[in-house]
């Protein structure tokens, strides 16, 4: 009997995961716009998946704040704006580019041509000190009696 009530549990549990958000449309347009939205826009949970595709609650809260404001006749640029000012740049895929975002348009590019001047920097070091000319000193001649006497004992040793 315990068997039947978890394997009953178990079954109804799938039913809760299988729930799909189900909108009501005015017309095929609204739709439209409707999905663009929620592919455009980055869920504030899972940071690197859309709306349309997270299964995060706060996702699924976003999807239908925008399908209320759809109905109520707001631009796509109305509730953007009202996202925007909620949740930061960071809801968009493709921030604006303004004094905040610079550092995300332009960092990466920064960053890649800084470790680009460094090796060019190590490369130009490297060929200025193969190509300089070898300064060879002479020894004196009480330079290369030392030098013997310090051969031949380690050689003894």
């Amino acid at each position: 009997m315990r068997w039947l009530s978890l394997l009953l549990g178990t079954l109804l549990s799938f039913n809760a995961l299988a729930a799909i958000d189900t909108y009501e449309f005015n017309d095929e347009a609204e739709r439209q716009r409707f999905r663009v939205l929620t592919e455009e826009l980055r869920c504030p949970k899972c940071q690197n998946q859309n709306i349309a595709d997270s299964n995060a609650p706060i996702a699924n809260d976003l999807r239908r704040e925008i399908h209320r404001m759809l109905d109520e006749g707001q631009s796509d640029a109305q509730i953007v704006d009202y996202l925007v000012a909620r949740y930061g740049d960071f809801v968009m895929y493709r921030p604006p580019l303004t004094a905040k975002t610079l550092l995300l348009w332009f960092g990466p590019a920064a960053l890649l041509l800084l470790a680009l001047l460094v090796v060019l920097n190590i490369v130009r070091r490297r060929r200025q000190a193969a190509s300089a000319p070898t300064v060879t000193a002479e020894l004196s001649d009480a330079e290369r009696q030392r030098l013997s006497q310090l051969l031949d004992k380690q050689s003894h040793d």
